[in-house]
């Protein structure tokens, strides 16, 4: 299974991505919408790969479901960093991770007319490896407030429309052109919400300290390495069956390991880049979380 190990190396990369995103939402770029538009911005790069690729312009259908794709990953991180801006990193990202797979795996069987499922077996696996991934979100001293639950709840939406409509581009389309136009759908959208949110102009050419230039090469570096995590991930679900693409939302668990490894060490020698509340008991809770999500990722490597 192919998929699955690129999957897992893009959910590590994303961990220390998320972690970087986090700090620069907090000081360096503290409007979301800034943020979600200079990575959808960043799709129109991809047309430099064209000559060196058979590029096409697909049906009017691909096209609608290769903007459609692109668009709603952009909108998804638009809701995403928005929570993340004022909630704990180790919370958004697991409860984002939690709702994705299960919103995929019903967009799935929908558009499948229930012919794309999982076996039993697999059905297990899932089910721990959300299990897991709800369990290591909780805090009860510490929750999301509703209109943030509310904001996450779309953000793992347009994060699941953007994974289905994705697999049915790279049904039709290979790999590369079908990368194309989905980053493309997505920058598209990044200029449609340019025009239709003055603040985004306003932060952008205004504000003299929206971006301080040290801190260009962190942003610089940090989107390379989300474009590269992201372009594994999209690999990984141009490999994956039909019926497999919510496991790769869920597969999310590996990457929460790493993120709350990364921000416990950060919390506590590094208060200043990270402040995050991680309590004893909190560890404890999450470390049994880990081992769900373990369990459920080798019942899926060996069935």
């Amino acid at each position: 299974m192919l998929w699955l190990v690129i999957t897992i190396v893009a959910y590590l990369i994303m961990a220390v991505v998320f972690l970087v995103d986090k700090h620069l939402l907090v000081s360096v770029i503290p409007n979301p919408k800034v943020y979600a538009f200079l990575i959808g911005l960043a799709g129109f790069f991809l047309v430099l790969i064209v000559p060196f690729i058979d590029f096409y312009v697909p049906s009017v259908l691909q096209l609608l479901l290769s903007f459609g794709s692109g668009a709603s990953f952009v909108l998804a991180l638009f809701f995403f960093y928005k929570t993340l801006q004022k909630s704990n990193i180790s919370q958004v990202v697991p409860f984002v991770g939690a709702l994705t797979p299960v919103f995929t795996f019903l967009l799935v069987y929908i558009s499948s007319f229930g012919k794309e499922t999982l076996s039993f077996p697999k059905i297990v696996s899932f089910a721990i490896l959300i299990i897991g991934s709800i369990l290591i979100t909780l805090e009860k001293d510490k929750k999301i407030n509703l209109n943030g639950l509310k904001i996450l709840i779309l953000s793992a939406l347009f994060f699941s429309l953007h994974f289905v409509m994705a697999k049915y581009v790279y049904l039709d389309q290979p790999f590369l052109n079908g990368l194309v136009w989905i980053k493309l759908g997505g920058a598209f959208l990044a200029l449609f919400l340019f025009i239709i949110w003055p603040d985004i102009k306003n932060d952008l050419f205004t504000k003299k300290d929206t971006i301080k230039k040290n801190s260009l090469a962190l942003v610089a570096v940090n989107q390379l390495s989300s474009a590269g995590a992201g372009i594994l991930q999209q690999w990984a679900i141009a490999l994956a069956p039909l019926a497999y693409i919510a496991f790769i939302n869920a597969l999310q668990g590996v990457q929460y390991v790493f993120l709350l490894a990364l921000s416990i060490f950060l919390s506590f020698k590094f208060p200043h880049i990270l402040n995050e509340f991680i309590s004893k008991k909190i560890i404890i809770q999450r470390v049994v979380a880990i081992l769900f999500i373990v369990l459920g990722l080798a019942l899926l490597a060996t069935q």
